[in-house]
């Protein structure tokens, strides 16, 4: 088992090769929604995942709705700015899915609506818009990761 690392519909191919070599590092598993605001060809997707990509299991969906439906017994979080729990109050299992939204708009306002109690927020100063998408995610993986016991990673 691993984590599941969602991206729905994420932009810059920067971030997600960066948010791939992450997983890569730690064994999770990508999952992209589509649409993608980028070719999976893209140059920059490439270059910041660097030597990584034999090592970044991808999978690839349409909706969000195909992901759930896809795992409907799994443990989802939702990352975003408007939660009021903080990542660390999250109590991550193996396996568990942690959904991130795109870089200008964040996750999906039903998504948020309908998930309220899984939804989890990295804390920072009020006037602090928000943090780098792949910086996020990179820091709510490593808790995650901490509080399973680091499963599988040296």
């Amino acid at each position: 088992m691993s984590l599941n690392i969602v991206l729905v519909e994420p932009e810059i191919p920067q971030n997600t090769g960066n948010i791939a070599r992450t997983c890569a590092a730690t064994g999770s598993q990508l999952h992209l929604v589509k649409p993608l605001g980028f070719s999976v060809d893209d140059k920059h997707l490439k270059r910041a995942g660097l030597d990584y990509w034999s090592l970044v299991n991808i999978n690839y969906y349409d909706s969000f709705a195909e992901l759930k439906n896809k795992y409907p017994e799994g443990l989802f979080f939702y990352s975003t700015t408007k939660a009021k729990k903080k990542h660390t109050d999250a109590a991550y299992k193996n396996g568990c899915f942690i959904v991130f939204g795109k870089e200008t708009a964040g996750l999906p306002k039903l998504i948020i609506e309908e998930n309220k109690e899984f939804c989890i927020r990295v804390p920072m100063i009020n006037d602090a818009r928000s943090l780098n998408l792949a910086n996020s995610v990179a820091i709510v993986v490593y808790e995650a990761l901490r509080q399973i016991g680091f499963t599988n990673m040296l």
